[in-house]
């Protein structure tokens, strides 16, 4: 049966809506689908967007939830969560290949294993694309209002989530451009951090130097650190949004999984250093262990030990700017692709599959991430646990998709392909599925409920829509 969405003759030019990717990559109209989207992006801009979408000072902003969560040892939980991420994403980059189209673990489950478990790996994954924008203009709106306390909160959210959206719908080159200014200045302010905190701990600042933040043989217990791992993670979140800009990636369809796993890389090594030398400089690890850090101030204590008060407002502003705009501007723009290639299957409204005719972009979809983002997060800053809620609801709904995108790899090379790479296809993705059970098994109660809440939510959905016919036809046909 043939297709309307095929009809259309790609532009060959590289520059337009329809321009393929180079090195032979399959390109969306072997699966059935029309070229809508710019394929403009390299291997550069793909690898900034995951480094900026993870945000190299995450922990700046989570950093006192982890070290009480982990007994002190937040750098072994960093260490666990690089790990247990890096299986994820060597799954990520095996089913990229097969499949690049946007769309996520939306995309690689529903066409590696079935369309019923692809609907439900995006409705989970969800919870982690539609509510992580919220969650980021929510952290940097309090921390600029604890700096410029006569601008109220909403105000500030309200900014961040207008000048994000304007960044958005004129690209996503000039989104691309705006990623790697913000990179820079967020690896400045790291790396002022890094050299002052070191040269603070060689001058007797703090404890000194010792290995306590990766292992303290007092408090280890592999339930304490997998706990403070089910908050760190929250951290790596981000370099799965490569995969959604599959059909904007210019080059090769492994440039998808090379930025991924490179990213990560990257960016789990930044986020043991630093946690490893703030862990050193905080002035009351004990109470810090045994009361938390309701103010979300430690690290930024932490850094105030090492060069002053300064140096705390330097790092806390850097964290506002980094989650309010630089992180949440890329992650508006992953999830308007997540929604998008669901829209464009018939899962979700039609509305949301429109895209911009000369900017390319899914303007539907990025207008109604930027709205959601605004009511929820104005709702969030009227409950005191706000922050916490969202933060366990996104970790939750991230690896269960990720445990979907995992039996995703071992069906589809294993099962159909008859793939002999048992590594690849797999040891990794079974090692990645165990550690990923483990963690959500540890997670905090209440996001496992309201986890779980969700999910039964998209089980009825997904029924309904099988009900009235909106399965959409999926070709079989794929280039690996």
């Amino acid at each position: 049966m043939s297709d309307p969405r095929t009809t259309h003759s790609p532009d060959l030019s590289g520059t337009g809506a329809g321009a393929v990717p180079a090195a032979g990559a399959a390109g969306v109209e072997e699966f059935g689908y029309r070229q809508e989207l710019k394929r403009s992006l390299t291997f550069t801009d793909l690898l900034v967007y995951g480094l900026v979408f993870m945000v190299p000072i995450a922990p700046f902003g989570i950093f006192g939830g982890v070290f009480q969560a982990s007994g002190g040892m937040v750098a072994l939980a960093y260490a666990i969560g690089a790990l247990a991420m890096a299986f994820t994403a060597a799954s990520y980059s095996q089913m990229s290949r097969a499949f690049p189209m946007a769309g996520s673990v939306y995309t690689y489950a529903g066409r590696g294993i079935a369309q019923p478990v692809g609907f439900i790996a995006g409705w989970m994954i969800l919870l982690d694309y539609v509510l992580v924008p919220a969650l980021l203009y929510l952290i940097a709106a309090i921390a600029m209002n604890s700096i410029i306390t006569s601008v109220p909160v909403l105000v500030w959210l309200i900014g961040f989530v207008v000048l994000n959206t304007v960044v958005n719908y004129f690209g996503i080159e000039f989104t691309a451009r705006v990623n790697k200014i913000m990179l820079v200045g967020e690896l400045i302010v790291l790396a002022i951090f890094l050299v002052i905190g070191v040269a603070a701990l060689a001058s007797g600042e703090g404890r000194g130097f010792d290995l306590s933040p990766i292992y303290d043989a007092d408090t280890f217990s592999l339930e304490l650190v997998f706990g403070a791992v089910s908050v760190a993670v929250l951290s790596f979140l981000g370099f799965d949004g490569i995969s959604t800009l599959a059909e904007e990636n210019r080059d090769s369809a492994r440039s998808i999984g090379k930025a991924m796993i490179a990213a990560l890389a990257l960016a789990g090594t930044l986020f043991i250093v630093q946690t490893w030398v703030a862990a050193l400089l905080v002035p009351d690890p004990d109470t810090l262990i045994a009361e938390g850090d309701a103010a979300g101030t430690a690290f930024y204590d932490a850094a105030e030990v090492a060069g002053g008060a300064w140096l705390g407002t330097l790092t806390a502003v850097a964290t506002a700017v980094a989650w309010g705009f630089a992180n949440s501007l890329v992650a508006q723009a992953a999830t308007s692709r997540l929604l998008f290639a669901m829209a464009r299957d018939r899962q979700l409204p039609a509305f949301l599959k429109q895209v911009h005719p000369t900017r390319r972009v899914p303007v539907n979809a990025t207008l109604l991430v930027a709205a959601v983002s605004l009511v929820l997060g104005w709702y969030m800053t009227t409950r005191e646990d706000g922050i916490t809620l969202l933060s366990t609801l996104v970790n939750f709904g991230a690896l269960s998709a990720f445990l979907l995108l995992h039996v995703s790899v071992v069906v589809h090379y294993v099962l159909r392909q008859r793939s002999r790479n048992w590594w690849l296809h797999l040891v990794v993705p079974l090692l990645g599925f165990a550690i990923l059970v483990y963690v959500v098994v540890n997670a905090q109660v209440t996001a496992q409920r309201l986890g779980f809440v969700w999910l039964l939510v998209g089980l009825g959905l997904m029924g309904f829509l099988l009900l009235t016919g909106r399965k959409p036809e999926i070709r079989a046909e794929e280039k690996l």
